[in-house]
């Protein structure tokens, strides 16, 4: 008879941080691509000075803490935050505006709660949204996507250079646009289709320029999925759970329209969101059943913003708000280990020890706050 060889799950080497880290920022590349193609050279210029600061400001908390310096600098955490912000941050954003967002980010939403694995929140996500409240102007200022304004392409390399960096002659609103979900989110009269043949800013499924760079990262996504940097319970859950809310509510296409499903996914930073934001390993809920729930929750956080909120766009709010809620969700849905029950069924358990006791029961009840010989000598007595 012929036996299946089977071999063990050994594990060849462990897996390093800086390694996950690199292979996130690879990921990144296909949709740092196409936002550089549609909206010019700001976005590579953001990141290149955000990684600079991140960088800077990292290894300045470490000095004053008197932490090695080179040690935590070479697990590219830093460098990541950087990176997500740069793509996050509108292009040909003012340098200042960059170096609070990074500053803030790696200081006081990183470095203050004692650095990589303590963060209660995403550093990312604390560093847009204090400089999204406190500049709102600066940050509406997105570029108009490449064939949008027909007088205006991005901007060669130089000149988004001189724009960041304050030395232009030209002001960014000369060739700035209202964003997609902007545009969408004033509308009140319009039909969905008379607004998409009226606005030059949408595309085919959502915004001109947002939907290609949305498919870019889904791309990046699905190879992060392929090299298990994550599972895909997270980012899954908040897709369907948006898309299922928006399918709700979209009202064939009336006026009071909240927008389809395809302009929900493919405009903004929903995919960006999805598969680089969300599936954060420290600040997400740990259990395969609380990052569903997890993943769930921010995709209806993020149609409710947009929708009824004040700000078009809501990824970032929407994982601070469930960065909250991680704690609690793990609780809850944290798996079973063998031999004591969850948390939400420890009341049915002290119910069926009654059960047990009086002589109905097959077994004796496993308590978990009292030791296998405490329990053996309470029945003894």
């Amino acid at each position: 008879m012929a036996l299946l060889k089977v071999t063990s799950p050994h594990v060849r080497k462990p897996t390093k941080t800086a390694d996950i880290m690199r292979t996130v920022i690879v990921a990144t590349l296909p949709g740092i691509a196409v936002l550089t193609y549609y909206f010019g050279w700001g976005t590579l210029i953001n990141i290149v000075w955000a990684s600079f600061v991140a960088l800077g400001c990292e290894a300045l908390i470490l000095k004053m803490r008197k932490r090695p310096i080179a040690f935590y600098l070479k697990d590219y955490s830093a460098l990541l935050t950087a990176v997500l912000l740069g793509i996050a941050l509108p292009p040909h954003a003012p340098w200042w505006l960059t170096f609070m967002s990074v500053g803030t980010a790696i200081v006081i939403a990183k470095q203050l709660y004692g650095g990589l694995g303590f963060n209660p929140f995403n550093p990312a996500m604390v560093g847009y949204v204090v400089v999204l409240i406190s500049f709102p102007t600066e940050m509406s200022q997105w570029a108009a996507p490449r064939g949008v304004l027909a007088e205006h392409d991005p901007l060669a390399f130089f000149d988004s250079l001189a724009l960041t960096f304050g030395f232009a002659k030209e002001t960014v609103d000369a060739f700035t646009m209202a964003t997609p979900l902007d545009v969408f989110k004033q509308n009140s009269a319009l039909m969905v289709s008379d607004l998409w043949a009226k606005e030059p800013v949408f595309g085919r499924y959502g915004g001109s320029g947002w939907e290609y760079a949305n498919f870019a990262f889904l791309l990046g996504g699905l190879y992060l999925l392929y090299k298990k940097i994550y599972t895909w319970h997270a980012p899954l859950s908040m897709l369907i759970s948006l898309t299922f809310i928006s399918a709700v509510f979209y009202e064939g296409g009336s006026s009071a329209s909240g927008g389809s499903p395809l302009f929900h996914i493919f405009s903004g930073a929903t995919l960006f969101g999805a598969f680089f934001i969300v599936t954060d390993p420290v600040t997400s809920a740990v259990s395969n059943r609380g990052r569903i729930v997890y993943g769930a929750c921010i995709g209806v956080l993020v149609y409710l913003i947009r929708v009824w909120g004040n700000y078009p766009d809501a990824v970032a709010f929407s994982v601070l708000l469930m960065n909250f809620c991680a704690p609690f969700i793990d609780y809850y849905t944290q798996p079973r280990s063998f031999g004591h029950e969850n948390a939400g069924h420890r009341s049915a358990g002290h119910s069926s020890a009654g059960h047990n006791k009086s002589g109905h029961g097959s077994s004796a009840p496993v308590n978990p706050d009292h030791s296998t010989e405490k329990y053996a000598t309470e029945h003894e007595d």
